[in-house]
Parts: C-alpha cells; sequence; structure tokens
C-alpha cells in the first residue's frame, strides 16, 4: 500500500539508508504484458517477456509508472530502469522493419529506447539520477554506445546519463556468501558528472515474474551482511569474519556449506534456522526412511499400498520409526508456518511450502495414510 511505501522510506532514512525504486522499462515486464489490456505491447505477440520499443503506447505507459513510483519516493535520489534481459529483442516484425532500414544494428535499438527513458526522467525529474543494469550494453559496439549510429540515437552524446550495475548470480534456498562482489563495472559512467555508487549488491526474491522464490529475507540477511562487510573492507578477511559474526550473533561460519552456527541476534533468526533445518535435514531425512528401509521397499511397497495388501508382522518393523518421523516433521511444520505467517502474505507462505516442504513431506503423508 501507500502507506507502507511511506513507512518503508521512513524507516530507511531514520537508518541513514536510501530506497532506491526499480522500474523494469524494456525486459522483464512479464507482470505487465501478461494482461490482455498490454498485450499489443509486446516485442513478439507470444511472448510477455519484453516491450516493443517502437508502439507509441509503450513509452506513454512507461512515463505513467514511473511517474507514480518516482512520485511515491520523493526522498530518494535514484531511480533504477531495469532495461536488463530484454529477450527476443529484434525478433518482432517492428523491430525487424526498424533494423532492415537501420544496418540491421539491434545495439543502436536499444539505446534509442533506453534514451527515450532516461530523457523522459532527466526532463521531469531533474536532480533524479539513473541506474541500469550492465548485460545488454555488453552486446553493443563501441561505436553504438558512443553514439556513432546514423540515426544519432546512441548513448554517452546523447544528452542523458545512467550508472550502470553489473548484473549478480542469484542466490539458492539458503544464500551462499563465497562469492565474494566485486566492483567491476558496477559504477561505471556512462555520462554526466554525478559522484556514482562503487559496487552494488543484489539479492534477488524472483528470477522473474513467473519463477518460483528463490531467496527471501530474514534468511538472506547473513548472505547481505557478508557481501556488504566485504565491500566495506576491501575483500572477505577474518576481521570481516568476525565482525559479522559478532553483529549477526554467530559463534562461527562456512561459507562452503553456506552455514552459520549459533542462536543468531537479528531479526528473523528463528526463520533462518529453521530453513536451514529444511534444507539439509527435510528431504535426506524422508527419502531414508522411504527408500533405504528394507522392510518398507520388501512388503509395503507401492504395489502392496495401492492394493492394501500387508502382513502386519513385516509393518510393525518399520511403523512406529515412520509414525514417529512423521509426528516430528509435522510438528516443525506447524511452527515453521507459525513464525513464516508472522512475516510473509500468505500467498508468499503458501509458495514456500509448496515448493521446499509439500515435494517430501507429502510423500511421507501418504505413506502414513496407507499404513493407518
Amino acid at each position: 500500500s501507500e502507506e507502507d511505501v511511506e513507512r518503508i522510506q521512513q524507516l530507511a532514512e531514520l537508518h541513514k539508508l536510501e530506497v532506491v525504486p526499480l522500474v523494469q522499462t524494456f525486459g522483464h515486464v512479464e507482470f505487465i504484458l501478461k494482461h490482455e489490456k498490454y498485450q499489443h505491447l509486446r516485442e513478439v505477440e507470444r511472448f510477455p517477456n519484453s516491450f516493443n520499443p517502437h508502439v507509441p503506447d509503450t513509452l506513454v505507459l512507461l512515463k505513467s509508472i514511473l511517474s507514480q513510483v518516482i512520485e511515491k519516493h520523493g526522498r530518494s535520489t535514484w531511480i533504477h530502469i531495469g532495461a536488463d534481459e530484454v529477450f527476443h529483442l529484434g525478433e518482432g516484425m517492428d523491430s525487424k522493419n526498424w533494423m532492415s532500414h537501420n544496418r540491421g544494428d539491434m545495439g543502436t535499438m536499444y539505446l534509442k529506447h533506453i534514451k527515450e527513458v532516461l530523457s523522459f526522467i532527466t526532463t521531469q525529474y531533474r536532480g533524479r539520477r539513473a541506474l541500469m543494469w550492465d548485460d545488454m550494453l555488453r552486446k553493443i559496439s563501441v561505436g553504438a554506445l558512443r553514439g556513432e549510429a546514423g540515426d544519432g540515437s546512441g548513448g554517452t552524446r546523447a544528452g542523458v546519463s545512467a550508472v550502470l550495475v553489473r548484473v549478480a548470480t542469484p542466490a539458492g534456498v539458503l544464500p551462499s556468501g563465497r562469492q565474494e562482489p566485486t566492483p567491476g563495472p558496477a559504477g561505471t559512467r556512462v555520462s554526466g558528472e554525478h559522484e556514482e555508487p562503487q559496487a552494488s549488491s543484489c539479492h534477488w526474491h524472483q528470477y522473474d515474474h513467473y519463477s518460483v522464490l528463490c531467496e527471501l529475507l530474514p534468511v538472506g540477511i547473513p548472505s547481505l551482511a557478508i557481501c556488504l562487510q566485504t565491500l566495506v573492507n576491501g575483500g572477505f578477511t577474518e576481521e570481516t569474519k568476525r565482525k559479522v559474526l559478532d553483529t549477526l550473533g554467530f559463534q562461527s561460519m562456512e561459507l562452503e556449506q553456506s552455514t552459520c552456527e549459533g542462536r543468531g541476534a537479528f531479526p528473523g533468526a528463528e526463520i533462518y534456522h529453521m530453513v536451514e533445518q529444511v534444507n539439509g535435514h527435510l528431504k535426506e531425512s524422508i527419502l531414508k526412511a522411504l527408500e533405504e528401509e528394507s522392510a518398507i521397499k520388501g512388503w509395503f511397497s507401492p504395489y502392496h499400498r495401492k492394493r492394501q495388501f500387508g502382513n502386519p508382522r513385516n509393518m510393525e518393523s518399520f511403523g512406529s520409526k515412520v509414525l514417529k518421523l512423521h509426528e516430528d516433521w509435522e510438528s516443525f511444520v506447524r511452527d515453521l508456518r507459525a513464525h513464516l505467517e508472522r512475516v510473509y502474505f500468505p500467498d508468499t507462505v503458501e509458495e514456500w511450502m509448496e515448493e521446499n516442504i509439500n515435494p517430501y513431506l507429502d510423500q511421507l503423508r501418504a505413506l502414513v495414510r496407507d499404513y493407518r
């Protein structure tokens, strides 16, 4: 809600942080183009990933969205325009026609759209600085980036500017702190004279609009702390490690295993440890019971269960063990759900449970149901 946005900004300001809103302006716009109302703005009719930069309504819509977001973030001096992974760019008929009259230069076509977006921001919101991902720019010729394209719609001579940020690799259920963030192209100047950020560390909530959840706070807090302290200190040293441990309330950490030992003293530490239990033990313990227990394999197989055919003598040899395992995990999951519901929206909880708990626990539930 608007109240949530304002509250987040107040908290950020209180802790000397600046919220940088991100509006996808080219690719990763499935959340818009999935709707029938906006399907005519797709680069390729079949796919909802990317905008067609040649349809006037594309820029009209983007200006409206950018205005809404920028005006709700009055404290922010930056706006991130995304612009990464513009899949299928150049495959639409409008783009093919454009390229046939412009030396087939897709890079210049990409820059033309980016220039229009940045021109709107710099004209309507003076002083607002822009960030964008750099992956698409890596594929563009130096000439196009210098503005040497035939129609003069290239990059650095266009009178607009953006700071590039290197696209990072998403993390898994338990984020890894193994890969040290490096400045690299992050902070590289396209144009302009503003002071720039020197590095960026990004933790993904989802890979894209249609993907599963890939990382959530507070589970990602240890990984985030490691990345930030590594940036501050220029490397992951013993001093950096000790500062992270002291701040988070852990006794030790193993980067190779992406685990931290100790109670933890940060908000959501309970969820971190419970997710760690799921990640490290749920699948292993259930599959071990189902696949390595000889009595189940020999006397309570899917064949037996389907036909409700089994010898009680053999079933008793594994029954108490399986029932105890089921009871323990069901109790744990109830506790985990209660913790998750205090932090996340209900649909987030359901999706996380469906992806990380149910594929394994449902197998155990089914076996217990048949056993009883």
